[in-house]
């Protein structure tokens, strides 16, 4: 469920079910036209798509990080604490262009990275898929202990 799609008055209650955040990560310099920003923002869209719709009822997805430079990394890993102090119990950084395997996040964050997925194993669109399902579903299970 998106951010926006929630009221005032329903997140009382619709908070305990929702412990998990997600933060859509593109990774733009700002060099970029806006013919490779949007195709930047349609491949993160389709990378969302693996996960919004599964885990509507578990996951809020929250505003996009865009754009990328040196504090990027401590930026997203301070995000994840307050998000987590917040209430969330789970984070997940989905991004498509970007290799994180580097990042060292709270332990009950995730990071995703299509790219990194994808250099990882050789990839079809299910084993992306099939990847993207197992890392979160681990997460969860293992009360945040990373798989990747």
């Amino acid at each position: 469920m998106k951010f926006s799609e929630i009221d005032e008055n329903s997140w009382p209650e619709l908070q305990p079910y929702f412990d998990t955040c997600l933060i859509p990560f593109t990774g733009l310099s700002g060099l970029e036209s806006p013919i490779e920003a949007t195709a930047a923002l349609e491949r993160l869209r389709d990378f969302l798509d693996l996960v919004e719709q599964r885990y509507k009822g578990r996951m809020v997805t929250y505003p996009a990080f865009h754009y990328a430079d040196q504090g990027t990394y401590k930026c997203l890993n301070e995000l994840c604490h307050s998000l987590i102090r917040n209430g969330f119990k789970y984070v997940i950084i989905m991004t498509v262009d970007v290799a994180m395997k580097q990042i060292n996040l709270n332990e009950n964050a995730l990071v995703l990275s299509r790219i990194d997925i994808e250099n990882f194993e050789s990839h079809t669109d299910k084993s992306v898929s099939d990847r993207v399902q197992t890392e979160i579903e681990n997460l969860w299970k293992n009360k945040g202990e990373k798989q990747m």
